[in-house]
């Protein structure tokens, strides 16, 4: 490990994940960690859930005390971005016009949200969420209660941000393109079980409904026009229509990218002296390539950003072991929580196996093919997702288990 630059631009989870990673490691050289948020490095989750209702303080979800970076002899520099990239020079252009070499750098900049693409979509009142500073801002809206919310998208953060405003006593309607939430992440079945889920407690879920306009008076929201005439009141308006990996800067430096910036599965990219890690790290998956699936595994839950950026470090100084951690994520909605392991994009028609009370949420959902676990949902059930994780890493290489014994709470994961 010579006394070398490495800078890491982007100060998300993956960013700050790798710059930790690299002191623990013994690298003595300089760190340079680049931010364009004002803030030292935070997890994002919180923002939908628990900040977004006020019971997480801000402090709770920083990845490390702000002071940790100095002491650490890392320079954190908040308020910085990134603007250009010559990979010839080995050099990073800054937004003020300063420039900054490297030896090594690691892309981390993270994903933008996707804006409302219809017209009304800027009025004030209408709402992303990326930063705690539009947490601040929703929250500020929601938290009084009494409001009319009109959640436009029905992924994890649409649905989350609903139980979260309908939880602080407002009235919460969910345009849905299709006939269930989260259909596309879990299938029509389990979408079904949250869509009861929301129901019970008072959301309004519309089936494919699609907002033409927002409309607003003074500058500020007043309705969402539906595609077919009809208007819904709203004093909100919450875009939850994806987000969309922040690639701009490796694609104008000439690296490959695609959906997302095409890294090895050492999360190394077409240039030998960059790396990427966290949403935009699209990777050559081990697991996945054994399973038959081709295409790169690129994703934009905490975990994954919690993985890259710490592996991307280590592949930095020397190690080559492949990046081959089993996809994670968790989701708190109203008394229901759930945490999801395994590859989505494989259970497209496969079989779902619950294990469990299914009625009163309290349940495993796997999701199997030929006798292969391919991904485990486990839903106000605990301490088994490493259990899941496991058999479907086994899955991959050609494990299969029984589906009587897998269904039935009485064996133990660990058996089959």
């Amino acid at each position: 490990m010579t006394a070398e630059r490495i800078v890491i631009i982007g100060a998300g989870l993956a960013g700050a994940g790798a710059a930790v990673e690299l002191r623990e490691r013994g690298f003595a050289g300089e760190v340079e960690l680049l931010g364009a948020e004002p803030h030292a490095p935070y997890l994002r989750p919180p923002l939908s859930k628990g900040y977004l209702a006020g019971d997480d303080d801000r402090r709770s979800f920083e990845v490390k005390p702000a002071a940790w970076y100095a002491e650490h002899d890392i320079r954190l520099r908040t308020g910085t971005r990134a603007v250009a990239l010559d990979r010839v020079a080995r050099r990073v252009t800054l937004a003020d016009g300063a420039t900054l070499g490297y030896d090594q750098l690691l892309l981390a900049t993270g994903s933008t949200p996707n804006p409302l693409p219809v017209p009304g979509g800027e009025l004030a009142g209408v709402h992303l969420l990326r930063t705690v500073e539009q947490a601040d801002a929703l929250r500020a809206a929601l938290a009084d209660g009494g409001r009319r919310i009109v959640v436009i998208g029905s992924g994890w953060i649409g649905m989350e941000v609903a139980a979260t405003a309908r939880t602080l006593g407002n009235e919460v309607t969910v345009l849905m393109r299709g006939e269930v939430p989260l259909a596309s992440q879990l299938g029509a079945e389990l979408g079904e079980d949250f869509a009861r889920l929301h129901e019970e407690h008072g959301v309004v879920l519309r089936a494919g409904a699609h907002a033409r306009e927002v409309r607003g008076e003074d500058g500020s929201v007043v309705a969402v026009l539906l595609e077919g005439g009809e208007t819904l009141p709203a004093d909100v308006v919450v875009a939850a229509v994806g987000a969309s990996p922040a690639i701009s800067l490796a694609a104008e430096a000439g690296l490959d990218t695609g959906d997302g910036v095409h890294v090895d599965a050492r999360l190394r990219t077409s240039d030998a002296a960059i790396w990427a890690a966290g949403d935009i790290a699209a990777v050559v998956h081990p697991v996945l390539q054994a399973a038959g699936y081709r295409a790169r595994l690129r994703s934009e839950h905490w975990a994954y950003a919690d993985k890259t950026g710490p592996h991307a470090a280590r592949s930095m100084l020397g190690d080559e072991t492949p990046f081959d951690a089993i996809p994670y994520f968790y989701t708190d909605q109203f008394d229901l929580g759930m945490e999801y392991t395994g590859f989505a994009q494989l259970t497209r028609h496969a079989e779902v196996v619950i294990r469990g009370d299914r009625e009163a949420r309290e349940f495993v959902a796997l999701w199997v093919r030929e006798g292969r676990v391919l991904a485990g949902m486990n839903v106000n059930v605990w301490d088994v997702a490493d259990e899941i994780g496991r058999l479907v890493r086994a899955g991959s290489t050609g494990h299969t288990v029984d589906l009587a014994r897998l269904a039935d709470p009485a064996v133990p994961l660990e058996e089959l």
